[in-house]
C-alpha cells in the first residue's frame, strides 16, 4: 500500500483549517492541523512531513516566521503560503524565505491541490528518504524507527539523538545553525541546552565512526555540519 503524502497545515480559522483538512484528506492526503504557529513549530519538530501548507497571518507565530524556522533546519520541504494579502511585497518576502509558491484568499479548492500537485512534482527527488532510510557513508539510518545499522551492530537512538542525526543529515553538507537546532530539538537555545547538544553530537560522532568517511563537524561561530567525504 503506498504511503499517503503527509501535510502540515498551520491555519488559524478554524472553519477554513477544518474545511481544508476534510477536502485534501477526501483526496488521498494525511493532513496534520495546527491553529498557529507555535504550535505548527512543534508538530514539524516531532514528526515527519512531505509538505506545509502555512496561513501568513497567524497568532504567537506568524506563517513567514515560521517557514524562517523551518528554513534553518530543513531547507528542502515544499511550502505553500496562504494570505489574504496579495501585495508584491509580501509575495517576494514569501518567496525570499524560500515559498515554493502563493496562493491568495479566497481560493478554489481545487486550485489548491493543482498547486501541491505541480509542487510536489517539481520537487520529487529520488533520495533515500523515500524508503524511509538514509545511507550516510557506508551507514544504513532509518529515521522513523531510530535506527543505526552499524558493522557488529544495530544501534536504537535515543529520541534526542535521532532528531539531530536527522537534522544532520537532511542538511548534509551544509551549515546546520546551533540556535535553530536548539530551539527545534530542545524548545530553548540556552546555555544548559547548548551544552547538552555538545554532549548528543559527541555521542553521534561516536556512533558513526566506523566509517572515516564521516565527520561532523564543528563551525565555530555557527554550528554543525555532516560531511561525507
Amino acid at each position: 500500500m503506498e504511503k499517503r503524502t503527509s501535510i502540515l497545515l498551520a491555519e488559524d480559522d478554524v472553519n477554513l483549517g477544518h474545511l481544508l483538512q476534510t477536502f485534501l484528506k477526501s483526496k488521498g492526503f494525511d493532513v496534520t492541523l495546527a491553529q498557529n504557529g507555535k504550535i505548527a513549530f512543534d508538530k514539524f519538530n516531532s514528526d515527519t512531513y512531505q509538505f506545509c501548507i502555512f496561513d501568513v497571518m497567524m497568532p504567537e507565530m506568524d506563517g513567514f516566521t515560521l517557514a524562517k524556522e523551518i528554513r534553518e533546519i530543513d531547507r528542502k520541504v515544499p511550502i505553500l503560503f496562504l494570505t489574504a494579502k496579495s501585495m508584491k511585497e509580501d509575495k517576494l518576502e514569501g518567496f525570499s524565505i524560500g515559498a515554493d509558491d502563493y496562493l491568495t484568499k479566497p481560493f478554489a479548492m481545487e486550485e489548491l491541490l493543482a498547486r501541491i500537485t505541480a509542487i510536489t512534482r517539481r520537487t520529487e527527488t529520488t533520495d533515500s528518504e523515500v524508503d524511509q532510510h538514509y545511507l550516510i557513508g557506508t551507514i544504513k539510518y532509518e529515521p522513523d524507527i531510530r535506527l543505526l545499522h552499524l558493522k557488529d551492530e544495530v544501534k536504537k537512538l535515543t529520541t534526542k539523538e535521532n532528531q539531530l542525526l536527522k537534522l544532520l543529515v537532511k542538511n548534509k553538507n551544509e551549515i546546520l545553525d546551533r540556535q535553530a537546532t536548539l530551539r527545534a530539538v530542545w524548545g530553548d537555545d540556552n546555555y544548559f541546552n547548548g551544552r547538552s547538544m555538545d554532549v548528543y553530537i559527541a555521542k553521534l560522532r561516536k556512533a558513526l565512526k566506523e566509517d572515516e568517511s564521516i565527520e561532523i563537524m564543528n563551525v565555530h561561530g555557527k554550528g554543525f555540519k555532516l560531511v561525507v567525504k
